[in-house]
């Protein structure tokens, strides 16, 4: 405030005075004593020197008074100081016990007081005359200071506030900050210009009064500030951080000042060469992790009792273990996850191995790689099952006997930077270990350092153990795949092997015919051709793609009835409608070749077989049926077109469920009626295939 501020100054400050005291006249009945009224004490404090420090202004204004002024200045920082406390009462830490955990906050706010009564004081003592070795420009770098650090604490009242109170304190952050932001402008530009702004110091007044508002709407809505409101670790970590950048910053520039003040001729070359490597510097440490380790220790050791916060190491423990999908990624990332917790750079993940019955080295992290097999029955690996500790290398080289009898295998001794050795453990079953390497700092591993890591562990193990469970599920699959695929084969062949039996049970007595010699030629090359098929099926490990074309099953069935023939057995044959249907030729009449046949088997020779071929609702309709010894309800609900599933002494009960599988594939569908004793019908349906005048299509 400096010069003749006019009217403007005048109303502009004598307007906030008459707020702000309407505001602590509204606030008065509602500063109780006690925790929960003591922030409305602070704030009313805040809106008292905000209304003693415009009435100064004012006075200022109206005559003119240097004595005015500094007094003026003076309020002005106790104002700034006491909204500082309304904001630190309302963050305090309040479910912290008093014995353990403050430590940290109640350095941040005594460095705060100390910012504010040095002003107060240097301000005090300029006004009063005595000469100090202040430069000018703290006139202006002090009130700039203090717009910064409310701007800071404003934003982490707004970060830490809960979701359900952000509603009620938004409006003070917002008028607060708005303030502050209106401070800083006019400061930054007196320290650019070397002159304060009349014009923005005058409005000054009006602009704070514009805020009363927005802190009448916070208070109405909410007299218990502090209720829902809780330090959060990360934000901490990043204003000490940012605190300590400015500090830095500040020192350098401080420093740059008297370099260039002092330099002569090539002050100002040295001030540039000084502020390169300030950046430089900075740079380097906020790269560095062994540097942002230190801070996480110093943040979770001096301004919390605990030195984790659970909520967020489990999320983030889980978050990066469901994060991969492969073993290999997975173990690095279980690694990665507990050296965090302590700030090692690096490890190595020991799993079960059950083929080579022990503990290999499964995955590494900034760690040499290890041929070495650790047995089940080794010192460490009983000492962790039986415990289940965290061990603490350098704590065992010192004081052995707090860990019994272990012995530690000659590969982890030499490990120059083994540090601790993490089990991992399911239920009493050791899965796996991991062990950290040194930290980039100094932690001190207690009992709360020794539960996480044992917690997290057990939820690696859990994670690890079902990952490789499922891989090993997946390989059972591709082996059950393989030996389906193999039984069909199988039923395959003993198809092939009963056609050529009967072909050579039959040759001695038709071995002269030229007719029986051409059909035995016939039926081996056919028989080489399918077993060709199956030995390609087993090794390319699916069945061979098939060409699909219309299929006669008039054809067909003439077919099926002639081979039973020669066997000696009878099948009816009656055709109401010729149709076609599409499919492989030698696939269905494997597949209703087999329907015939266990017709076949389960009736007597005196009984009866037949096959009716018929057209029904734009479908094929096949009805093989028989006389014979049928099926229970039950058989056919729960086991019939199953795997090995079968009603016959020597069958495989494969059969069936391989002609289901193909009538479906088809797009057909199978119905089965059948009666113990007395008989059973089954009817296929299958898509007509319809064969058009000047089709490229041709029937088989």
């Amino acid at each position: 405030m400096e010069g003749d501020l006019g009217t403007l100054t005048v109303w502009s400050y004598g307007f906030a005075a008459a707020a702000y005291t309407l505001l602590a006249i509204y606030l008065a009945p509602v500063a109780r004593t006690g925790p929960r009224g003591l922030p409305n004490a602070v704030m009313l404090a805040a809106v008292v020197f905000t209304v003693v420090w415009s009435l100064l202004a004012w006075g200022y204004g109206m005559t003119g008074s240097i004595g005015l002024y500094a007094i003026a200045v003076e309020a002005d920082i106790l104002r700034y100081g006491a909204w500082y406390a309304f904001v630190l009462v309302v963050l305090r830490p309040g479910e912290i016990p008093r014995e353990g955990g403050q430590g940290g906050f109640r350095w941040v706010a005594a460095v705060i007081a100390l910012v504010v009564v040095a002003g107060f004081v240097v301000q005090g003592l300029l006004a009063s005359g005595v000469a100090l070795a202040v430069p000018i420009k703290w006139m202006t770098f002090h009130p700039l200071l203090l717009a910064v650090i409310g701007l800071f604490l404003l934003e982490q009242l707004l970060r830490n506030v809960a979701a359900d109170s952000r509603w009620n304190i938004k409006p003070l952050c917002l008028g607060l900050a708005g303030a502050f932001l209106f401070d800083l402008y006019v400061h930054s530009d007196a320290m650019l210009f070397g002159k304060l702004d009349a014009d923005a110091l005058g409005i000054r007044g009006l602009v704070h009064a514009l805020v009363v508002p927005l802190i009448w709407l916070s208070s109405a809505r909410s007299r218990d500030w502090a209720r829902r409101v809780r330090l959060s670790r990360k934000v901490v970590m990043h204003t000490t951080g940012l605190l300590a950048v400015g500090a830095y910053l500040l020192f350098m520039a401080a420093v740059g000042y008297y370099v260039r003040f002092f330099g002569g001729e090539w002050g100002r070359a040295f001030q540039f060469a000084l502020a390169f490597a300030a950046l430089l510097g900075l740079a380097v440490l906020a790269f560095s992790g062994a540097m942002r380790a230190k801070l996480r220790v110093l943040v979770g050791k001096h301004f919390f009792r605990y030195r984790y916060d659970y909520r967020e190491e489990w999320l983030k423990v889980t978050r990066a273990l469901s994060a991969q999908n492969a073993p290999q990624a997975l173990g690095e990332q279980v690694i990665r996850t507990l050296a965090d917790m302590v700030e090692s750079p690096g490890g190595s993940l020991w799993l079960w191995d059950g083929t080579r019955q022990g503990y290999r080295q499964f995955a590494r992290w900034n760690m040499p790689e290890s041929p070495v097999l650790e047995s089940r029955e080794s010192s460490l690996c009983g000492f962790l099952v039986r415990s289940g500790w965290v061990i603490n290398l350098e704590e065992f080289r010192s004081l052995p006997s707090r860990y019994e009898s272990l012995e530690l295998p000659a590969w982890l001794s030499e490990m120059d930077n083994a540090w601790l050795v993490v089990p991992l453990m399911v239920g009493h079953e050791l899965t796996g270990v991991v062990v950290l390497g040194s930290s980039r700092t100094q932690v001190d591993v207690n009992w709360e350092v020794n539960d996480l890591l044992r917690t997290a562990g057990s939820q690696a193990a859990g994670f690890l153990a079902q990952m490789l469970a499922t891989e090993a599920l997946l390989e059972a699959r591709k082996f059950e795949a393989f030996n389906r695929m193999s039984a069909f084969v199988v039923h395959d062949l003993k198809n092939i092997v009963s056609q050529l039996s009967l072909m050579l049970k039959n040759a001695e007595r038709h071995k002269d015919n030229p007719e029986f010699q051409q059909d035995m030629l016939m039926t081996v090359e056919n028989s080489v051709e399918r077993m060709r098929r199956l030995m390609l099926q087993l090794r390319e490990g699916a069945a061979p793609a098939s060409a699909s074309f219309g299929v006669e099953l008039v054809r067909l069935f003439e077919r099926v009835r002639a081979t039973k023939r020669q066997t000696g057995r009878e099948v009816e044959v009656e055709v109401v409608a010729a149709v076609a249907v599409r499919g492989d030729e030698e696939r269905l009449e494997r597949v209703f070749g087999h329907l015939v046949q266990n017709s076949l088997d389960a009736t007597d020779h005196d009984g009866r077989v037949w096959v009716k071929v018929d057209k029904d609702a734009g479908q094929a309709r096949v009805e093989v049926g028989d006389t014979g010894r049928g099926m229970t309800t039950e058989f056919v609900r729960e086991r019939l077109f199953k795997p090995f599933q079968t009603t016959k002494q020597a069958g495989m009960g494969i059969g069936a469920f391989e002609s289901f599988q193909y009538i479906r594939e088809l797009g057909g569908e199978v119905a089965v009626d059948s009666v113990l004793n007395v008989g059973t019908r089954i009817v296929v349906t299958l898509p007509l295939f319809q064969v058009s005048r000047g089709s490229d299509l041709e029937a088989a």
